[in-house]
């Protein structure tokens, strides 16, 4: 899976825990059911939290990417 669609992005480059995951608990109430986040950060403490954020809430973690040490993640909004 390369090029993934999505329908909004989040930026939390530079960012460090918690932030990350305040800000895309923030962006996902903002998406309707079924749409597509792109996150991209370059914590490693993303790669635990997100998809752990994501199994807590309910999202689908669709992919998760690894790329010159920043952490791309597609997350699909759950009911």
């Amino acid at each position: 899976m390369n090029q993934q669609e999505f329908d909004a992005e989040l930026d939390a480059r530079g960012l460090f825990c918690p932030e990350p995951v305040m800000m895309l608990h923030n962006r996902m109430a903002e998406l309707a059911a079924g749409q597509v986040l792109r996150v991209v950060a370059t914590d490693p403490s993303t790669t635990r939290d997100i998809p752990r954020f994501c199994q807590f809430l309910n999202h689908e973690l669709v992919d998760q990417q690894e790329v010159d040490a920043t952490f791309v993640f597609y997350i699909r909004r759950g009911e």
